[in-house]
């Protein structure tokens, strides 16, 4: 199973609901674009919250100094993306795959995030979290993965709970609800492990 976490914009919280899928199914872990934060990725952050010694951590296809839209960070440094390079890492375990913004975050000017989605042949867990405009931004996400025809596993709820805005996304787009993540004050590998108990009914 290959499971792409996708989120409905930046700063959702799509690591850490990768490390709790990663740990609840005690799958791989791959970031296909890393842009910026190289001495701290959210490859080595997810390394450090997991806790089981099964999951194998893959090597990123690029490494981005600037941490910008791929397509721009690419550039700055002389670099265009081909998206042929991005090639799924070959492994007998469940995949997790973390993008990086929303869908259609630009990797190149002609390849976006919801491309490379459909090109790995990933199923999409949406991680979603409230803020005014967040409904529209979800359902938005929802609309095209759907104009895509690619699968969508479920939905994450990351943050303070927010039932009536939960409900009317649930509702509107027929989707189940795989988590809620509350906002927590602290996020280590005990968080992480609790996420994890909790999610392995879907596992």
């Amino acid at each position: 199973m290959k499971l792409f976490i996708s989120g409905i914009g930046t700063e959702i919280g799509k690591t850490v609901v990768s490390a709790v899928f990663t740990e609840a199914l005690k799958a791989d872990y791959w970031k296909p674009v890393q842009a910026g934060e190289l001495d701290h990725t959210d490859s080595m952050k997810v390394k450090a919250l997991i806790s089981n010694s099964e999951s194998y951590i893959h090597a990123e296809a690029y490494r981005l100094l600037n941490p910008l839209s791929p397509h721009a960070a690419a550039e700055m440094e002389g670099i265009e993306i081909e998206e042929d390079s991005i090639q799924i890492p070959q492994t007998k375990r469940n995949l997790i795959i973390e993008g990086a913004g929303g869908l259609m975050v630009p990797i190149n000017r002609k390849f976006m995030m919801v491309d490379l989605i459909r090109r790995l042949g990933a199923e999409v867990v949406l991680v979603s979290r409230n803020y005014l405009g967040s409904i529209n931004h979800t359902l938005m996400s929802i609309a095209l993965l759907k104009q895509y025809e690619i699968p969508i596993k479920g939905i994450v709820f990351n943050g303070i709970p927010t039932p009536s805005s939960e409900s009317l996304i649930l509702e509107y787009s027929n989707l189940p609800c795989l988590l809620r993540i509350k906002e927590e004050e602290k996020i280590n590998s005990d968080t992480i492990l609790k996420y994890a108990e909790a999610l392995n009914p879907f596992a």
